[in-house]
């Protein structure tokens, strides 16, 4: 018994402490080999010896155990000590950062506005139908309710479905003139190729005094601010519909895959719709109670210039956080 329990105290790895089981507790392991011995005992001293062995073997199973258990901590202490890392450390595998393309996109845009003394103003996420729908020309029967697919809570409460609110609260703050811009998240029913349930929004508006602010003046600056953005690229403004502006127009661009020649990309048209714009609806500014005001907004979704500025074909992609995409704009 003292050589088994030796065997067992002796063993310096898990390895070896399992050749030591298998010899004492194992199917031709001495413990075996001993309760085999039996048949040649006599009928009355079987009940004593066999006694005696089950207790030698619970004696040695709980050795075992015990010997088992501070092996496997050695092991486990090894283990971490070989694994540790020193955090103070500076890591070779350390590569530079990058802004998210959209992020970057927005700074761009942001960057360009600021810099002709626009303000940058910020609202609420969840917003309500007045601020959302009502002041910006859009009432309960309008059809043009139906273009934006709303996120709505119980209280009659929904997720902005553009940053226009944003407008609506800096009039009712502010007397003109005005002069902002107002980028953020938005939040609409969508999702495919070119459509997501949140995207980024820039909105701008310019507001003062009638006639010190045209449709000239929204014209020359959205011809800047998009050679800025996209470089030598031809532009068109098309007339167009939207609830809040009124005259309303559309503005594209030549392609930037196939320079106007017609592509896939562009539906083989040549251009490439990038943002609306218009001049502000009266009924707007009567919801905010301005009166002989005049001025101009136009609005774009950021999501769609990173996508034409960095060549992206799908819009998904920027939101998948896949490092294959994001490490090309370190």
């Amino acid at each position: 018994m003292k050589q088994w329990i030796d065997k067992i105290k002796e063993a310096l790895t898990l390895d070896e402490l399992e050749r030591v089981r298998v010899s004492i507790f194992g199917k031709k392991g001495e413990l075996a080999k001993a309760f085999a011995k039996m048949k040649d005992v006599s009928a009355d001293e079987k009940p004593k010896i066999a006694k005696e062995l089950n207790i030698l073997k619970q004696k040695l199973q709980k050795i075992y155990e015990e010997k088992k258990a501070e092996l496997e901590e050695l092991k486990l202490q090894k283990s971490l000590k070989s694994e540790a890392i020193d955090v103070s450390l500076y890591s070779p595998r350390a590569t530079d950062g990058a802004l998210h393309p959209v992020m970057h996109t927005m700074d761009r845009i942001i960057e360009y506005f600021t810099d002709l003394n626009f303000a940058v103003e910020t609202g609420p996420l969840v917003e309500d139908e007045f601020h959302n729908f009502e002041a910006l020309n859009l009432p309960d029967y309008h059809p043009a309710r139906d273009m934006q697919d709303t996120f709505y809570f119980e209280d009659k409460k929904l997720l902005r479905t553009h940053t226009s609110p944003v407008q609506i609260r800096t009039m009712m703050n502010q007397k003109p003139p005005i002069r902002m811009i107002s980028p953020g998240a938005v939040f609409r029913r969508d999702f495919d190729l070119t459509h997501t349930p949140q995207f980024h929004q820039v909105e701008g508006l310019m507001v003062d005094k009638k006639g010190k602010v045209s449709f000239a003046n929204l014209k020359w600056i959205l011809e800047d601010f998009l050679h800025t953005m996209f470089g030598d690229v031809d532009i068109r403004f098309r007339p167009s519909f939207f609830p809040f502006t009124e005259p309303s127009a559309e503005v594209d661009i030549s392609c930037i895959f196939c320079s106007g020649e017609g592509c896939r990309i562009c539906s083989h048209t040549g251009w490439l719709e990038v943002l609306g714009c218009g001049m502000v609806d009266p009924n707007v500014f009567k919801a905010v109670g301005y009166e002989d005001i005049s001025g101009y907004a136009f609005g774009l979704g950021v999501e769609r210039f990173a996508m034409l500025i960095h060549k992206i074909p799908d819009l998904r992609s920027l939101f998948e956080g896949d490092l294959r995409l994001l490490e090309q704009f370190r």
